[in-house]
């Protein structure tokens, strides 16, 4: 039942909460290899170099694009440029390890084109209220931006039916779990929650 590991991507829309789910998985599927991103944005608070992301200049980013080391790559929102680096996921998929790949839309295309044997997962909201309330209580965005967000939002849910599997986003372990038994791992079996007294 085991299948081969491999690449599975993971991609949704802005705020669907991709980075969330990424998170739980890192923590408590050690077996499960997560990509870092290379990125040319500052990092935030507490993000740490090679850990969340591999913060590179915007000169060494365009020298990773003009080699060909990047397994794709994307100005996001118009201003940042995020990509994954060819070789940290050959090594891992080399190493037997089952390699998650968290990314935006035009990066999973691009993926499709390089290795369209990976797996691609798309995560969804369970509404689009929801999901203007995620992106609206993050409070990490002017108005504008907001916006901006939610225009490319709609555009980016209209790309599910491109993936090979939907994981609605609706609670984080439940659908963390999901994603880990499409890429063909088996979930944890959680303690149960005590009941309520």
């Amino acid at each position: 039942m085991s299948k081969k590991p491999g690449l599975t991507v993971l991609a949704g829309p802005t705020a669907v909460g991709k980075g969330t789910v990424s998170t739980y998985i890192r923590d408590n599927y050690p077996e499960v290899w997560l990509s870092v991103s290379a990125t040319t944005r500052a990092p935030r608070p507490g993000e740490v170099d090679g850990v969340h992301y591999f913060f590179k200049s915007t000169e060494e980013f365009e020298r990773l694009i003009a080699e060909g080391d990047l397994l794709e790559w994307a100005v996001v929102h118009g201003q940042n440029t995020y990509g994954t680096l060819k070789s940290t996921v050959n090594e891992a998929i080399k190493e037997g390890r089952s390699v998650l790949l968290e990314i935006d839309l035009q990066g999973a295309r691009q993926v499709k084109e390089a290795v369209p044997d990976a797996k691609f997962v798309f995560l969804a909201p369970p509404t689009w209220d929801e999901m203007v309330r995620r992106l609206v209580g993050r409070g990490t965005e002017t108005p504008e931006e907001q916006q901006r967000r939610l225009e490319t939002a709609k555009l980016e849910l209209a790309a599910e039916p491109e993936f090979d599997h939907t994981v609605i986003n609706d609670d984080v372990r439940r659908a963390a779990d999901e994603l880990v038994s499409l890429m063909g791992l088996t979930p944890h079996a959680h303690l149960q929650e005590p009941s309520a007294r």
